[in-house]
């Protein structure tokens, strides 16, 4: 039986959101309990008999008989969402309504709702941005940890507590259109974490993780098909995800190493994701709204452009961290300003940029900063100084991808 870790992950979020919109948020833990029975049931019978034709149809389908078996018993129908609650406790009404909330469009607005509804207002940002990752992109608690540079017990706490607070919620799935705007910051930066992650995989199985870039832009896709949703943010930040993505074929090689940017095979690159991302980053253009996620849509869309790595403007991209660094600083963003000023005025300036680089200490886990060290002294000549930074990263490296990448221009330095 072969069946990739994403699936259960993509099916988790939908079956989740499904049977919270019939459960109610006080049930969430009973709506995760049954996802978590229905993909152990999978395991078990798709090992004996091998996958069905529609794996996730099957799936839904026993959540879903679950479903109906649990809200037989009045007493949790009278628990469920308040919406819904007198559709469930006839026996004439509820398997419609239950059919009906595993419908595909149901499952889609399920999934909508249950993102925003992570977003409630007495959650702060961060917790609202576990939330998404833990209940409808099925991150486990260690990789959100990861993903916000936290530690596992600071994750839990935050995730219980939002937990409670959406317990007490009655109007999980009954948000008023009003609402979506003031969500939607929270909502854009998960999805953009969520990214990030496939992108720059902290796993320490794969430093890739492409089914969790396609698992965002599924869900930036649900986003602006929503008229309500359509924000020049929104098409900003699915640029940056398709023009990002174009770039994934090349960066690893045939036997699934790392390829450094500076080396992958342009003729790789998904030239469809990069007309997409581009159309997108037009639309995004729309408003007066200037976000990150238009600038690093642009810097992206900068580097696509380009027909050679030499052909790329770099005077542009510095320009372009230079905004980026007014309206959303951060050490990494500094870190990669600063590999930019170095591809337009040479590794010497390039240190001097990462040395004066404020909170330069956050950077102390970061794999990537030793490592452009490591590269920027290998220009200049330093092999030793090279190697020692790459010793130093390769200690840091998280995967076995990026330990082979280091390890590899670690040997380069010995024979240069």
């Amino acid at each position: 039986m072969e069946i990739e870790e994403h699936f259960f992950r993509h099916e988790s979020g939908r079956i989740v959101a499904a049977l919270t919109r019939l459960f109610g948020v006080g049930n969430l833990a009973l709506a995760e309990d049954v996802t978590q029975d229905a993909f152990c049931r999978a395991m078990e019978t798709w090992k004996l008999r091998g996958l069905p034709k529609n794996p996730s149809a099957w799936l839904m389908t026993v959540a879903k008989n679950r479903a109906l078996d649990i809200l037989r018993r009045k007493h949790t129908a009278r628990a469920a969402e308040p919406e819904l609650t007198r559709f469930l406790e006839s026996e004439w009404t509820l398997v419609p309504t239950v059919e009906e909330a595993f419908s595909a469009r149901a499952v889609k607005d399920s999934q909508l709702r249950m993102m925003f509804s992570c977003c409630h207002p007495r959650i702060s940002e961060e917790a609202q941005i576990a939330l998404i990752l833990h209940i409808l992109c099925g991150f486990n608690v260690m990789e959100i940890a990861q993903a916000f540079m936290s530690s596992h017990a600071a994750i839990e706490q935050r995730i219980t507590r939002a937990k409670k607070i959406l317990a007490e919620s009655t109007t999980l799935f009954d948000l008023d259109d009003t609402e979506f705007p003031s969500r939607l910051s929270a909502v854009l930066q998960a999805l953009y974490l969520l990214f990030n992650e496939g992108y720059h995989g902290s796993s320490p199985e794969a430093a890739v993780r492409m089914e969790l870039c396609q698992e965002a832009i599924l869900l930036i896709n649900l986003l602006i098909e929503q008229p309500v949703l359509v924000t020049p943010r929104s098409y900003a930040l699915a640029a940056l995800m398709y023009l990002n993505a174009a770039r994934l074929p090349a960066r690893l090689d045939g036997s699934d190493n790392l390829v450094s940017f500076f080396e992958q095979d342009r003729s790789l690159w998904d030239h469809n994701l990069i007309a997409e991302g581009q159309a997108l980053l037009d639309l995004s253009a729309s408003g007066t709204e200037l976000t990150r996620y238009h600038i690093e849509a642009a810097i992206a869309a900068m580097h696509t452009s380009a027909a050679r790595s030499e052909d790329t403007d770099w005077k542009q991209i510095v320009s372009l961290y230079d905004m980026l660094m007014a309206i959303h600083p951060s050490p990494v963003i500094a870190l990669n300003r600063a590999i930019a000023i170095a591809q337009l005025d040479g590794p010497e300036q390039g240190l001097r940029e990462i040395g004066v680089i404020h909170d330069l200490h956050r950077l102390s886990s970061y794999p990537f900063y030793p490592a452009a060290l490591g590269e920027l002294e290998f220009r200049r000549g330093n092999y030793p100084v090279a190697k020692a930074h790459f010793s130093s990263a390769l200690a840091l490296a998280r995967s076995t991808m990026e330990r082979n990448f280091l390890q590899r221009r670690i040997d380069t330095c010995k024979k240069s």
